[in-house]
């Protein structure tokens, strides 16, 4: 072994015993000592809350748009101009299947039509979650 190959194993030597020390020492430090990044604001902190519910009450009065889906289909432009009172057209949802409800466009749920004092509501079944939607758009 050249000099050279001897200090370049012996400078790899020490790196592994710096870091074999250093996770000695962290290992033996308490789990208590360790704090948290404080990346977000705590609701533990007085005010914390508080001027988290201000600042969503600035938003509270915004309107959205709502709306169900129940299916979707194409047809052909000649076949729309055919449409008459009466005509019927396919779509492409099952009868008895969760219909997707939308705010602005986005799906944030799904639900079953109901029946309230004869009007159309819907009883949401399933909420999708912010990762779910997140996970649909990279899509």
């Amino acid at each position: 072994m050249s000099e050279e190959e001897n200090i370049e194993e012996a400078s790899a030597e020490d790196d592994w015993a710096a870091a074999m020390a250093e996770q000695a020492i962290a290992e033996a430090a308490p789990a208590a000592a360790a704090q948290p990044a404080q990346i977000f604001p705590s609701f533990s902190e007085s005010g914390g809350k508080a001027s988290m519910m201000n600042e969503l009450d600035m938003i509270l009065d915004i309107p959205v748009q709502i709306s169900v889906e129940l299916g979707r289909t194409k047809i052909t432009i000649k076949n729309l101009l055919q449409l008459a009172h009466g005509s019927v057209v396919e779509l492409d949802a099952m009868a008895g299947e969760p219909m997707d409800v939308l705010v602005n466009g986005t799906l944030i749920a799904q639900g079953e039509v109901v029946v309230v004092n004869d009007k159309f509501g819907i009883r949401l079944t399933d909420i999708i979650t912010p990762s779910e939607r997140m996970r649909k758009i990279g899509r």
